[in-house]
């Protein structure tokens, strides 16, 4: 017979588990398993705390009522940041960055409803060239956030930028807040309203 070496005789010392394995293995697997786990519960959390911030920014468009209701809502919100931006002077560089970031955010929001669905309803409704005239008025005010966006925050032009985009943003708001939404929003069944409102708050939920 064969003499066994020194190294068949430790393994064969080794404990094993109930199939063999030896307990290490199985333990190692173990731990394995557990980082696993431990890495999918982390990845679910940040899931879970992603939409949970999406719902709470989404959340004021949705209860202030149907879609016009809504984007009445947030065209108020914006009004009350460009106040608390208007009220920062030269010296306030940082607390300018932060509140343009946060305006940029809630008008791509904003912009991502009116065009992906109020807009594209009132043409279907007919008001093409008022749709049209919307959808243009949006690019003249991501030229003025581009402008605020490559200027020093200290400018004295800052606010002044600032004022002008204002203006055009409060008539753009009259437009729509006065003559065509509502017009918009008599000439639909409850039935279309309702699934105006649903895919308005789906769209804003994406990038809220």
């Amino acid at each position: 017979m064969a003499t066994k070496t020194q190294s068949e005789k430790q393994a064969e010392s080794q404990p094993r588990d109930s199939k063999g394995r030896f307990k290490e293995e199985s333990s190692w697997g173990g731990h394995l398993g557990a980082i696993a786990g431990a890495t999918a519960a982390g990845a679910a959390l940040g899931v879970l705390a992603m939409l949970g911030r999406k719902a709470a920014v989404q959340s004021p468009t949705m209860l202030a009522g149907d879609w016009m209701d809504g984007l009445i809502a947030e065209h108020q919100a914006t009004l009350k940041l460009l106040d608390t931006i208007q009220a920062t002077d030269d010296s306030a560089t940082a607390r300018r960055k932060m509140l343009l970031m946060q305006l940029k955010h809630a008008l791509a929001k904003h912009a991502i409803e009116e065009e992906n669905v109020i807009y594209p309803a009132l043409r279907e409704a007919g008001k093409v060239d008022a749709a049209d005239e919307l959808n243009k008025e949006h690019g003249y005010v991501k030229q003025h956030l581009y402008e605020l966006e490559n200027m020093p925050a200290a400018s004295p032009q800052f606010l002044a930028t600032i004022a002008k985009l204002r203006s055009e943003l409060e008539e753009h708001m009259k437009d729509e807040e006065e003559r065509l939404f509502p017009q918009l929003r008599a000439s639909l069944s409850d039935e279309k309203n309702a699934t105006l409102t649903k895919a308005m708050n789906k769209e804003g939920f994406k990038v809220a």
